[in-house]
């Protein structure tokens, strides 16, 4: 364990600069004074960490130094191919590929076969179920965007279904609950935005570059904008035993509580728009809304128009 966490602790210094040895210390759940027995141990060993004094000091390394490759164990590198093959189920990518087989070739031959089989130990599936190549070819022009620097159009439809022209500088794909998104900042708005990659069509490379901005994907940008408590709206959610695991599944078995009665109450909070209300209805019969009324009422209005439609189609 004191091996990892020394190598865990040369990982993050290459990678964040300079750290407070408390952070390190919480991070790894041992006492600062362990952490600076740590540092003492590395610097024995001729990796050259550097104490900084001050109010902004901390641990940090000397400029310029990184890791060895001989560092990378067979577990190490197996994890990296494991997620280098599950990126490749959503599109393929030739240089992936190749970094795989790179990869594969540094684990000596005798080593091989047990290198392969913990590769194969899971993956992670980001291919869609129907029309995959669909998906394929809006992140094989995204990717390029990215690769190239050069911005994309193309048309979106958002959630209340208006249709609209972007040009964007892409920056980052994010994965988030099996939908893919891309995160770019967009020339009409004037700022960053997600955009659902399901809802793009028409996706191409725009004749112009741009030069990549500076943002903190530790902090997840967009995770920030949409749980902003101005950005949501508070519901309290009643469900039926029958639909208790799928609330449990979205909302965690700790935030469905029996109400006595034998049904289950949730309270939540997510953005108010339509995919708000056919989320709920998404759940059947078996959810009612409780708060706030003018939700109720909407949920009301469309399930009583979808039983006019079927009035009407027979």
């Amino acid at each position: 364990m004191k091996l990892e966490r020394l190598l865990a602790i040369v990982v993050l210094l290459i990678n964040r600069r300079r750290l407070q040895a408390k952070d390190l210390a919480d991070m790894f759940e041992v006492s600062i004074r362990t952490i600076y027995r740590d540092i003492d141990t590395l610097g024995q060993a001729g990796i050259p960490v550097v104490t900084y004094q001050g109010a902004s000091g901390g641990i940090g390394l000397a400029e310029g130094y990184r890791l060895d490759r001989n560092l990378l164990t067979d577990k190490d590198l197996a994890s990296i191919v494991t997620a280098l093959r599950s990126i490749s189920t959503s599109h393929d990518n030739t240089a992936r590929d190749l970094l795989v087989e790179k990869l594969s070739s540094i684990v000596p031959e005798a080593r091989n076969e047990d290198f392969q089989a913990s590769t194969h130990r899971f993956i992670v599936d980001y291919s869609t179920w129907t029309h995959p190549e669909a998906l394929q070819n809006k992140l094989k022009v995204i990717d390029q965007g990215i690769d190239e620097l050069q911005s994309i159009c193309f048309v979106y439809c958002s959630a209340e279904g208006t249709q609209t022209c972007r040009t964007v500088d892409p920056h980052t794909l994010v994965l988030k609950r099996h939908a893919w998104y891309l995160y770019a900042f967009c020339h009409e708005r004037k700022e960053f935005r997600m955009f659902k990659l399901v809802r793009m069509k028409e996706v191409a490379l725009a004749a112009q570059n741009f030069e990549r901005k500076s943002i903190n994907l530790r902090e997840r940008p967009w995770q920030q904008e949409w749980s902003r408590p101005v950005n949501q709206i508070g519901i309290t959610l009643k469900f039926h035993e029958r639909a208790r695991h799928l609330a449990e599944e979205w909302f965690g078995i700790e935030n469905v509580l029996p109400d006595g009665n034998g049904y289950y109450v949730s309270q939540i909070a997510f953005p108010e728009d339509n995919w708000l209300y056919g989320f709920i209805l998404g759940f059947g019969a078996d959810v009612e809304v409780l708060e706030p009324l003018h939700i109720r009422d909407k949920v009301c209005q469309i399930a009583e128009q979808i039983i006019q439609n079927y009035k009407t189609s027979s």
